[in-house]
């Protein structure tokens, strides 16, 4: 192997550049520093300790944007410190050179939780919301609304323990004062459930989304266990700001629409009207869903980027409230790419 040259690193990645890094058109396309203000506030650093002296803490923007890369590449932790060392690319993104300090895994399990346990990735993702609302990407015209499964490591349990969990309790062998079985529970995910659809089985969470209809943005997100209905959570999705919803017959009902009417007052719903077994849908009513698909497909193209292009919809967490954190921050990461999209393409008809 031959010595690395002064100019190789950027060599390298200008043919990064000119082969459409995706990570710099991310990079170019965001202010970064509008989130700093959001992040330092949940770091709560200490100014009179950092004047002391000792190692000086990783830079709030940097470590979100480690976040961002797990998202964006479904990496934990240890694979993250790995790939940031060895990809250009993502030191590029991170402002980092081939001499830079990287940090540990435990220094982003460590940043990852302190954002969770405050719930910032709401925060972050609103934040962002309003830029974009504000900047005129998201317009408002019409929402869609749908969920997909996020698959968590399945859990190995025998037929009493998974009943005594679906019952909202834990077994009472989980909670014997002993270090194995402290462990165990440690590691049993308790709020995880099971899901059938079309006689596939899923283990894990919904990540129910609303999306803006011009923009293909997502606007607003609710986490709950895989066996909660999609109806469920429509309601806390709409408001008043809705003038169109579109959704598929899994959201079918008056009671459910009344629902709905009551929190989006002027919206127009059209919903995929669904067949009974002995009440088939007519011709029209086909032609109806048919016409309403051609708008709410949109929503099918967000989850299948997610699944196709950022490692898919999968966590490997424990509890629903670490998982909504990972979730919220998907949704972000996918909006930032969805952003630099849009924002591209207006440059280019500019």
């Amino acid at each position: 192997m031959g010595q690395i040259g002064f100019f190789d690193e950027f060599n390298r990645l200008d043919r990064l550049s000119k082969m459409g890094d995706p990570l710099e058109k991310v990079s170019c396309a965001v202010d970064w520093e509008i989130f700093r203000p959001i992040l330092e506030k949940a770091v709560h650093r200490d100014k009179e300790k950092e004047r002391l002296g000792g190692r000086p803490p990783w830079d709030c923007i940097l470590m979100f944007k480690i976040l961002l890369l797990q998202a964006w590449y479904c990496i934990a932790d240890d694979m993250t410190e790995y790939m940031i060392n060895d990809r250009l690319s993502f030191q590029r993104f991170l402002g980092l050179t081939l001499g830079s300090k990287v940090p540990d895994a435990k220094t982003i399990w460590l940043f990852r939780d302190t954002l969770s346990k405050k719930g910032m990735d709401r925060q972050l993702f609103d934040f962002f919301n309003r830029v974009m609302e504000y900047e005129g990407i998201i317009t408002r015209t019409g929402s869609i609304v749908d969920a997909s499964f996020v698959e968590v490591p399945r859990q190995r349990n025998t037929r009493e323990e998974n009943k005594t969990i679906k019952a909202g309790e834990i077994p009472e062998e989980w909670r014997r004062d002993t270090p194995e079985d402290r462990n165990k529970l440690k590691q049993k995910d308790t709020e995880a459930r099971w899901a059938k659809k079309n006689d596939e089985l899923h283990y894990g969470y919904k990540d129910h989304i609303k999306i803006d209809k011009d923009s293909k943005i997502i606007t607003e997100y609710t986490v709950t266990s895989a066996s909660v209905h999609d109806s469920r959570a429509i309601v806390g999705l709409v408001d008043e700001q809705d003038e169109v919803i579109y959704a598929d017959s899994a959201y079918v009902g008056e009671e459910l629409h009344e629902e709905i009417r009551e929190v989006a007052c002027n919206a127009r719903l059209e919903i995929h009207e669904k067949g009974q077994r002995n009440t088939p849908l007519s011709e029209e009513q086909k032609a109806s869903n048919t016409v309403k698909s051609r708008t709410r497909a949109r929503v099918e193209h967000i989850f299948g980027f997610m699944e196709n292009s950022m490692g898919g919809l999968f966590s490997r967490l424990i509890g629903i409230a670490r998982n909504a954190f990972i979730i919220g921050i998907k949704n972000l990461a996918y909006n930032l790419r969805r952003y630099a999209f849009i924002v591209g393409n207006k440059r280019i008809v500019a």
